[in-house]
């Protein structure tokens, strides 16, 4: 009898510890009451101009690109520039010893001077034959020979004059100067090396980088658009960097490639920008957008705002009683951080830019500011909720385990 109360008394006081408990449960569902508010950031739909543009990335090159060769051999004797300077059109960037080529010219003009007192003396022995001939004191054949050896010097000294210019041209050619305005890359070669006219390998690049262009490739369907709106007027491009967020030069469509690249499907471009400070250079790897017209009555919101879910693109748009509603949107282009709908809001609307994990259609939401103090932010607020939440599911599981 014993064993059966103690066995009896054991089992009334594991069905009371659970009525309690479940008596516990009830009472504390019974307190939770609605679930608080989430806390989100929101914005408003505005309608607004905003640019229609086509982006690509684009390689910035040199107007023009010189590689600058000597057009005479010799010593160079002097190099008159440095690396990477600013030079202009007709500096002086080297010279080869210029006295074998000042001594051409020496004796081209000596040559010059010779033939031409024998070209004068020809000519008198012509005028004097003339008279001879007509007394008959000599031959119509001498005098046809003197005649022709005065015109025999006439042609000498046009020669003469021909040598002398190319001697005093390949002097000027022993100084080197530049032939545009730009900036100077490396010296390849050094003075007191011997170099050749016309080598292979250049003696330095020069690059004009004002103004500057900037190349890029945009698909062969917007080709048409491109055509037309550039006849109408000069078309926007803007370029900037990933790299150098404070990048951000404006410049005018200067050129559209006369064929499409079979091989891409795109068609070649180029931007020209006046590059006065410099930021851009060549070789450097740039974002770009070409801006075709201003759609004056779009509707716009941060791009933070749409989410992507297996039937494309939502937001969530709060409504005057606080609770939210996901809506489908066709997102038309994104500029910068806004982003262009076609349909699924309106301006004045207000839509979540913060926050919405926690929110589902019909949840009330609670719009905080960047400078709140509550809690600092959305994601800062649910994620507490969340912990917080947690905490208590997961005493509550302790609980049950005692």
């Amino acid at each position: 009898m014993t064993l059966e109360f103690r066995a009896l008394d054991r089992s009334s006081r594991l069905i009371l510890s659970v009525l309690l408990l479940a008596v516990t449960a009830c009472g504390e569902k019974a307190q939770l009451g609605p679930p608080p508010p989430v806390p989100v950031r929101v914005a408003v739909a505005r309608q607004q101009a905003m640019p229609v543009e086509l982006e690509a990335f684009g390689t910035v090159e040199a107007v023009s690109s010189v590689e600058v060769r000597p057009q005479v051999g010799g010593e160079l004797t002097r190099v008159a520039f440095e690396e990477g300077e600013e030079v202009h059109k007709g500096q002086l960037l080297f010279t080869i010893d210029q006295r074998p080529f000042e001594a051409d010219l020496d004796q081209a003009q000596a040559q010059l001077a010779k033939d031409k007192a024998l070209a004068a003396k020809a000519n008198q022995d012509v005028t004097r034959y003339a008279g001879l001939v007509e007394k008959d004191y000599v031959t119509q054949e001498q005098y046809d020979q003197i005649k022709s050896q005065a015109e025999a010097q006439q042609a000498g000294i046009k020669a003469d004059q021909a040598a002398v210019e190319n001697a005093r041209l390949r002097l000027e050619w022993s100084e080197v100067r530049s032939p545009i305005n730009g900036r100077t890359g490396a010296k390849l070669v050094h003075a007191g090396n011997v170099v050749k006219a016309n080598p292979d390998q250049p003696v330095v690049v020069i690059n004009q980088i004002e103004p500057i262009d900037v190349r890029f490739a945009l698909p062969q369907s917007y080709l048409d658009e491109i055509r037309s709106r550039a006849q109408a007027g000069t078309l926007p491009v803007e370029v900037g960097s990933d790299d150098d967020p404070s990048l951000h030069e404006t410049g005018k469509l200067s050129f559209i490639d006369n064929t499409v690249d079979p091989a891409t499907g795109t068609i070649q471009l180029k931007g020209r920008f006046s590059n006065a400070d410099h930021r851009l250079w060549p070789g450097q790897f740039v974002r770009v957008s070409l801006r075709l017209t201003t759609q004056e009555d779009a509707i716009v919101v941060p791009s933070a705002a749409i989410q992507s879910g297996q039937k494309g693109n939502y937001l969530f748009v709060m409504g005057a009683d606080s609770k939210v509603e996901s809506r489908s949107v066709t997102v038309d282009r994104t500029v910068g951080n806004l982003s262009v709908v076609k349909d699924g809001v309106k301006a004045g609307e207000t839509v979540v830019t913060d926050g919405q994990l926690r929110l589902v259609p019909g949840a009330v939401a609670k719009p905080i500011s960047e400078a709140s103090g509550e809690n600092g932010s959305a994601k800062n607020a649910s994620n507490e909720q969340a912990g917080g939440e947690t905490g208590a599911q997961s005493g509550g599981g302790e609980a049950d385990g005692e």
